[in-house]
């Protein structure tokens, strides 16, 4: 461990302070914003966007403060966040895809009115001089 990391609070310029401070409470507030989507909007297929998109930026915007924080402190290249951000940048929209096919499956089932499967084949339509008979 380097010295930085081993006093209490490592010092550093007011600049820096600002910027990481400004990039970790975007964050929060972005996935603050997110998590209130769950919340105010109707339907099952609009909540699932406001978490997956508006939290994964602010992921984001909180790695960017994290890495530009510990590698000032310490003095070298810190990308251990940077291993979680692509993480969540990869599993949330996998999971949010998931999630609304499991959704369109049992509307279906349900009879609701929800746009058709694309992968069933369509049926063959009738030649047009069967109609005018």
């Amino acid at each position: 461990m380097t010295e930085a990391a081993t006093t209490a609070a490592a010092v550093l310029p007011l600049w820096l302070e600002i910027i990481v401070a400004v990039l970790v409470l975007a964050g929060a507030g972005l996935a603050l914003l997110g998590s209130t989507g769950l919340l105010r909007l109707p339907t099952f297929f609009e909540r699932v966007h406001a978490p997956a998109i508006i939290a994964t930026l602010g992921c984001w915007l909180i790695m960017h403060g994290t890495v530009l924080y510990f590698s000032v402190a310490d003095r070298s290249l810190a990308l251990h966040a940077l291993l979680i951000a692509v993480f969540v940048a990869i599993t949330v929209p996998i999971m949010s895809i998931f999630l609304m096919r499991a959704a369109l499956f049992r509307a279906r089932q349900m009879g609701l009115d929800v746009p058709p499967s694309l992968s069933q084949p369509k049926a063959p339509a009738e030649p047009a001089e069967a109609k005018d008979s």
